[in-house]
């Protein structure tokens, strides 16, 4: 090669590098790679250089960096009030419900009865979230609830998460109440089961917390929610998959809301706030379905 030597490319990557000397290599063009350890570069002869270095920069052009963004950072919350305060509340209620306190039918008082609400009732799209039909049913809730409960808890906050699962799951209900029949009852915390999985996985996929270059990445969280929805909420003669898909839709719904909002208060005060507007909302509910 002719003395008479231009550098055309130079980088501490020696991949980078041995690409554009595979590009001069496609054109004829003579080169030499020259590594010291510590970088590399490309040199050729001073009457090829223009040519060379007009074709790398076609080269970069067609090939620009590839930029990889930042995993958002997640200031994980605790999330254990929260679930403490559905489990005990789903468990008094069907203590209290199985037991008649008041000398009250609270199955009768409280469920998901489309007519009624239609007529106005609308305390019902709460009261139901707490009623079960049995021990199954209630255990089965809680175990999910839980489960599902501490993930939306760990992101949002406890008192956060679960008004906006108590929000979520009443808008579900309702939603699917008028999609069906007026003659339409049911009972049951699986509505708000789902629309706290929904939450997770919209406010995961809406403020991209995962990565999101690739598709499996991208997606995973929607993938991932509807899997579990369709493997843990369509079984069972009674179940009503309406409510489980549109709790998961509201509370997908909800996550999407919250990112638009904007940072989401940390603090113990606006926990507390949320958590007891969340229990309100529900024991104000019953309040008015028992003096009915």
């Amino acid at each position: 090669m002719n003395e008479d030597l231009r550098v055309v490319f130079e980088s501490q990557n020696r991949q980078h590098c041995a690409d554009r000397a595979l590009v001069l290599s496609s054109i004829e063009i003579p080169y030499q790679l020259v590594d010291d350890g510590g970088s590399c570069a490309l040199v050729v002869p001073a009457s090829y250089s223009v040519r060379a270095m007009n074709e790398l920069q076609l080269y970069d052009d067609e090939n620009p960096p590839v930029v990889v963004k930042p995993v958002r950072r997640v200031e994980y919350q605790n999330a254990v009030p929260g679930v403490i305060g559905y489990v005990l509340v789903v468990c008094l209620v069907a203590g209290m419900a199985g037991y008649s306190f008041f000398q009250s039918n609270w199955f009768v008082a409280g469920r998901v009865d489309g007519e009624l609400i239609r007529n106005g009732e609308i305390w019902r799209l709460f009261t139901a979230l707490t009623l079960h039909s049995g021990v199954k049913h209630l255990l089965g809730n809680v175990i999910f609830g839980v489960f599902f409960g501490l993930f939306a808890g760990r992101l949002l906050g406890s008192g956060i998460a679960w008004l906006s699962i108590v929000l979520a799951a009443a808008t579900g209900n309702v939603v699917n109440t008028f999609l069906l029949e007026s003659t339409h009852r049911s009972v049951g915390a699986s509505t708000a089961v789902f629309a706290a999985l929904g939450l997770v996985a919209g406010y995961v996929w809406f403020g991209k917390l995962m990565a999101q270059d690739h598709w499996s990445n991208r997606y995973g969280p929607i993938v991932g929610g509807l899997a579990l929805l369709m493997y843990t909420g369509t079984g069972g003669p009674n179940t009503d998959v309406g409510a489980h898909l549109l709790g998961f839709v509201s509370g997908f719904v909800a996550g999407w809301i919250l990112i638009r909002l904007g940072d989401i208060p940390k603090d113990a005060k606006t926990q507390l706030k949320a958590g007891m507007a969340a229990l309100g909302l529900i024991v104000g509910s019953w309040i008015i379905a028992l003096a009915v």
